[in-house]
């Protein structure tokens, strides 16, 4: 009775530090581990009723057990977790179960023991310790799984020992199953098993074909082999075998489906999109052509929110893109509080084409982690043909206002009006002649602002002019080639918002010429341009 006391407290306590594991590290699937505590309380049933002489109750509890940890690392290694390819698993499963059914039928024999050790126990172990190993070497340094191979090989250890030897010291291998696989639900790595992670089917194999195809033709031809020498001893065993071997071809093809689906929606959605993306002519129709995209793509209940930026200075810190050395990366990832959750930033951003739209640009998207993370390349995709979309756009939008100032050039060709149209960095995209001849110059150095050409004292009120979303008039003096300087009056308008000029359009007028000093002019807020004063004040004094 005492025993079963302790076996019972080890269960309940390994089951509970599960739970407790699974509600403190929140992973992304809860299923697996939940399985994996039914499976620990099925083992400690199975236990206390062996310490109860009740060995009918406890194969069923060890049996439930069995299928409960199967489920649970169906569940880890299922498309979309750690184990990003489970395929190979799944076909070197099925022949391990056709390759043992051969060794049960035609080595073991009808006791189903070698010695006193039962077969079918130690074959169950060794299946266990093979899919959590795998699990380790997916993974790789990950704790937990350590704890969960360390638990499996003191299963199987058990499982020879304990028949041999019976006693405490054969049964430490139990004891250890419960303590390493209640740990491995503490410790934080935990959550890494069950993280969600982009699939990577690798090429149809004709060898992995024929290795699925031999394990599923196994246990048929060991029955027929039986039923040709007159009596079938293993029935039971042959079709249960055989109904693990067809539970794992199924559910390996119907990964495979899942993944051949998801490939042609997704194929589907990126040429749709493309479609609407070539035709889009302005950027807001390069916005509801991304959203709809988005909408096909992903389950509306997997996406909290949608931000379409066109510039980085419409972006958080977090989402903005930071210096780094080497290639820019095609996507990030932004933590959430909730680890059910996520957010993911695709850079609208095409290398060659950078010079057409320097702003930049993200494509952010918040919402659920696992299914974030099995669209990713999609997504990734989905941005740069946007980034396309809207370097083209605006490079259509540069030919036009290229074509505009050719044609403004080739009107006021002969004026003495200077005009001259800057972007919003005050970059200067197009001058009249007339201010070259005013400033003596035979052309303007390439990519100059207007602030190069103001004198120095003027910088500051120019840019505090500029800054606001306005029309107005400033007096500011220009440096001429020679050194000199001379007043002008720029009158600026605010085109920002055209379509076609997006920048401000500044008309100057050489203020010096046919006017006398007095007729200088004169403003009531002389506080905002106490540089100009003292220029004027020194130009009557000594008239340079």
């Amino acid at each position: 009775m005492l025993r079963a006391i302790e076996w019972f407290v080890l269960g309940i306590g390994s089951a509970a530090a599960i739970l407790y594991g699974v509600r403190r590290h929140r992973p992304a699937r809860t299923g697996p581990w939940l399985l994996l505590a039914g499976a620990i309380v099925a083992s400690g049933a199975g236990d206390v009723s062996t310490a109860l002489n009740r060995a009918g109750v406890a194969n069923v509890c060890f049996y439930a057990m069995c299928v409960l940890v199967a489920c649970s690392l169906l569940q880890l290694t299922r498309v979309g977790a750690i184990l990003v390819d489970r395929a190979r698993l799944i076909d070197l499963l099925a022949f391990a179960c056709s390759a043992l059914l051969v060794v049960w039928v035609f080595v073991i024999g009808d006791a189903g023991q070698i010695g006193n050790v039962s077969a079918a126990y130690v074959i169950g172990a060794l299946l266990l310790l093979a899919v959590v190993a795998r699990l380790l070497i997916a993974v790789g340094r990950n704790l937990s799984a350590v704890l969960l191979v360390i638990g499996a090989v003191g299963v199987l250890v058990s499982d020879i020992v304990q028949p041999l030897w019976p006693g405490r010291l054969s049964e430490s291998g139990f004891v250890v199953l419960y303590l390493a696989w209640g740990a491995a639900a503490l410790h934080p790595s935990m959550v890494r098993l069950t993280e969600p992670a982009a699939p990577r089917p690798r090429p149809w194999r004709v060898r992995w074909a024929a290795l699925l195809g031999v394990s599923v033709a196994t246990p048929p031809v060991v029955l027929l082999i039986e039923a040709v020498h007159g009596t079938v001893a293993d029935g039971v065993v042959i079709a249960v075998t055989s109904a693990i071997t067809l539970l794992l071809t199924i559910t390996r093809l119907t990964d495979s489906v899942t993944l051949n689906g998801r490939a042609l929606t997704r194929e589907r959605g990126l040429r749709q999109a493309s479609a609407a993306l070539v035709a889009a002519a302005d950027t807001p129709a390069v916005e509801e052509a991304v959203r709809a995209a988005i909408a096909q793509l992903m389950p509306p209940d997997a996406i909290r929110s949608t931000v379409f930026a066109i510039d980085d200075r419409q972006l958080t810190l977090e989402a903005a893109p930071g210096p780094e050395a080497g290639p820019p990366r095609r996507s990030w990832w932004i933590e959430d509080a909730d680890h059910n959750y996520a957010t993911l930033v695709c850079p609208l951003w095409l290398e060659p084409l950078a010079v057409a739209r320097p702003g930049g640009g993200a494509l952010i998207l918040t919402g659920r982690r696992d299914t974030l993370t099995a669209t990713r390349d999609t997504l990734e995709v989905l941005a740069g043909q946007a980034a396309l979309a809207l370097d083209r756009i605006s490079l259509v939008e540069a030919v036009g206002r290229r074509d505009s100032d050719l044609y403004l050039r080739a009107v006021i060709r002969n004026s003495a009006d200077i005009m001259v149209v800057i972007d919003e960095d005050r970059r200067i995209r197009y001058a009249s002649p007339s201010l070259r001849e005013l400033l003596g110059a035979d052309d303007l150095p390439p990519l100059a602002a207007l602030d190069d050409l103001v004198h120095p004292d003027d910088r500051n009120q120019l840019r505090h002019a500029f800054r606001n979303s306005s029309d107005g008039v400033v007096f500011c003096s220009l440096l001429r080639a020679d050194g000199s300087q001379v007043l002008v009056e720029a009158t600026y308008r605010d085109l920002r918002e055209d379509r076609l000029v997006q920048g401000f359009v500044v008309t100057m007028r050489d203020f010096t010429q046919g006017h006398e000093p007095d007729e200088l002019p004169r403003r009531n807020n002389l506080d905002e341009l106490p540089a100009g004063v003292n220029r004027r004040s020194a130009w009557l004094k000594f008239r340079y």
